[in-house]
């Protein structure tokens, strides 16, 4: 530095009063200069620098944030990023990295704040329905997890939750009006003011909570993401018509969902209704009437005259009444489950929340999986702004920074840095962490049972016809032998291709889907492929069964899958002489590759299939096209090419 080289030109001046005729490093008087005289100078001392003060930085934070922690004006801050080519508003969020690169400039060091986020739950322990022992397992729902990690906390009663399923037909929708009516809207001018997906009703001085969601589609899809937020399921069934095909699907996933099921036999004010009839098809898909030996409570009601909704509530307390799961602690932060979401116009992000532990107050800072927030408003089901929500209570909230989605569960932290770091966070991992285990495929139960490892496969059957589907079943049952390693049941049966229903359930429970003489619609192939839920379809029923047997005992052989890789719309047909017709196509997805295989679907029905063999792009040879290209292509040994089909193009591979 400048400063230095002019110091150390001058010889340094001998402190008054002090002799300086000691040796050492004292210097010896003005008239010597030989020998060591340049130790008899005052060597200049370097300049010493400041020692950086430590920030601690969270993963983002605004450019008001950090100005407040480097105790320096925004202005200052803002001119600062403008030196490093970063153009920033004071509400601007700086990652990391920027952050600690302006630090040094006003003299800190940053280091990384650690925000502590929730671990994984220590495993449960459970009983092995197979063996009847205590097995460790992980809890997948968000309410066994709650039971699991804070049971002694858990000592107030709360009301129960209840989810209505059934048929379209049978009154679903006329039975919770009913509900609404006779027990909410009696003091509401006009009737309930705001539909928020939940409510609550009351039935001396305890209250039960509805879940109002679109079916039991709905329903599992919401448990697939380890949400399952309902403790007793009400199953409609007209007692004019019976046990239908949703009635069973309803079914299925509620037993899926392992919770008690009550059955309100509907419009029983009809001349034709026979509750006999339906009792006996009721006990025939596996719920036995109470008043026949059974443990299904059966209660006749009449969404149209409103009679026996008081009986039905009553018979959902006296249910819930025997579950010692419906507890709750109400003086911890709340935690919940997102019931719906959506972006209001007037308020922003708007979600309903049903509170599943804590208490949720007004204020309150939150997280929801990538989303977080503070509570600026919270509405109860009648849309009545309220300043604290309890366990089991349905609300409103706004406050999101952004719309969550529904299933993603909700957390109050200690402040907003906490919730904005955590939701940062929350990624891939995260979300794993709150999801329940991939449907399991039947090549792992065959690795499970090769390791001599106690596993109950769960099956899904569907098949093309009533008089296909007995010998199917009773062949399948017929391989649960004593002493088998792993068990069998069958959770779901049913005639007709495999629907997205069928593969939400298989998803939620676990299982695998066998389908005899059945196809499989587009949406349901890629929701399967998505959830990774092992599909097979045979075309023979004694491979079907060899397959599920040699997987209970270990010796299932690789499985041949397809993988689609793409897909394209014919827009016009052209023929070429001494080839025929081939499609002129847009590619809508992926890719379309040469060699590879396509299906061609007309009005979502597989019309043929083959392998791929002439693609060209404009005048030349392809090997393969991409997504928003067009092209023309042809099928091995198919020509009848129609505008508007839908070419599927996949790869077949073993696993």
């Amino acid at each position: 530095m400048a400063i230095l080289a002019k110091d150390s030109a001058k010889p340094a001046s001998p402190a008054p009063g002090r002799d300086n005729r000691g040796g050492g490093s004292q210097g010896r008087g003005p008239g010597s200069n030989r020998g060591s005289s340049q130790s008899d100078r005052r060597q200049p001392q370097p300049e010493r620098k400041p020692e950086k003060k430590i920030v601690e930085l969270p993963e983002s934070i605004t450019v008001r944030e950090f100005a407040l922690l480097v105790n320096v004006s925004p202005i200052n801050v803002i001119r600062e990023l403008m030196n490093n080519g970063v153009m920033a508003n004071i509400n601007q969020q700086l990652d990391f990295d920027t952050a600690a690169i302006v630090s040094e400039a006003f003299g800190y060091e940053a280091k990384q704040k650690q925000i502590v986020v929730p671990v994984q739950e220590e495993a449960a322990v459970v009983m092995d329905p197979t063996t009847g022992k205590p097995t460790p397992t992980r809890p997948t729902t968000l309410r066994q997890r709650i039971l699991a990690r804070e049971s002694a906390e858990m000592r107030d009663n709360r009301p129960p939750v209840v989810t209505v399923m059934g048929h379209v037909d049978h009154g679903k929708t006329s039975l919770l009006d009913a509900i609404r009516k006779t027990n909410v809207a009696a003091g509401e001018a006009g009737g309930i003011t705001q539909h928020v997906g939940a409510y609550q009703v009351e039935h001396d001085g305890r209250k039960v909570t509805f879940l109002d969601t679109p079916g039991h589609e709905a329903f599992t899809a919401m448990r697939a993401r380890g949400a399952s937020v309902t403790d007793v399921a009400v199953l409609v069934v007209a007692a004019d018509d019976g046990v239908m095909p949703q009635t069973r699907e309803a079914i299925a996933h509620a037993k899926a969902a392992q919770v008690p099921i009550i059955v309100a036999m509907n419009k029983i004010d009809k001349s034709n209704a026979n509750p006999d009839l339906v009792k006996q098809q009721l006990a025939d898909a596996g719920l036995m009437p109470d008043d026949w030996g059974g443990d299904t409570m059966i209660v006749p009601v009449s969404a149209k005259l409103r009679k026996g909704i008081e009986d039905l509530i009553e018979g959902i307390l006296l249910v819930a009444d025997s579950l010692d799961s419906i507890r709750a602690n109400p003086d911890r932060p709340a935690i919940g489950t997102v019931i719906e979401a959506e972006l209001d116009k007037s308020k922003g992000a708007l979600a309903t929340v049903l509170i599943q532990n804590g208490s949720l107050n007004l204020g309150d800072a939150f997280v929801i999986g990538k989303v977080y927030g503070r509570v600026r408003a919270m509405f109860d089901f009648r849309g009545h702004r309220i300043k604290k929500a309890g366990p089991s209570t349905p609300v409103s909230i706004i406050g999101m920074s952004d719309v969550p989605v529904a299933g993603d569960v909700l957390e109050v932290v200690e402040d907003d840095k906490i919730a904005r770091v955590m939701a940062g966070q929350n990624s891939a991992a995260t979300a794993k962490e709150l999801t329940p285990a991939r449907a399991t495929t039947l090549a792992e139960y065959f690795a499970q049972a090769k390791a001599g490892k106690a596993k109950k496969l769960l099956l899904i059957v569907k098949a093309d016809n009533q008089g296909t589907l007995p010998p199917i079943i009773e062949s399948l049952e017929r391989l649960n032998t004593e002493g088998s390693e792993v068990h069998l049941e069958i959770i779901m049966r049913g005639i007709g291709g495999i629907t997205e229903s069928d593969v939400d359930l298989a998803a939620a429970a676990g299982a695998v889907i066998l389908g005899f003489e059945v196809s499989m619609d587009n949406a349901a192939r890629r929701k399967a492929e998505s959830n990774i839920v092992d599909v097979r379809t045979y075309e023979v029923i004694y491979k079907m069964i060899e397959d599920v047997e040699l997987a209970m005992k270990g010796m299932l052989s690789p499985k041949l899958i397809q993988r689609v890789i793409g897909s394209a719309e014919v827009r016009q047909v052209f023929k070429i002489n001494k080839v025929g017709n081939v499609a002129g196509v847009i590619v809508r997805s992926g890719v379309v590759q040469r060699g590879a295989k396509a299906r061609v679907m007309r009005g979502g029905t597989e019309v043929a299939a083959g392998v791929v063999n002439s693609l060209k792009r404009l005048t030349d040879d392809a090997q393969e096209v991409r997504q928003g290209f067009e092209c023309g292509m042809g099928i091995e040994g198919y020509t009848e090419y129609k505008s508007g089909d839908i070419l599927e193009i996949f790869v077949e591979e073993y696993k």
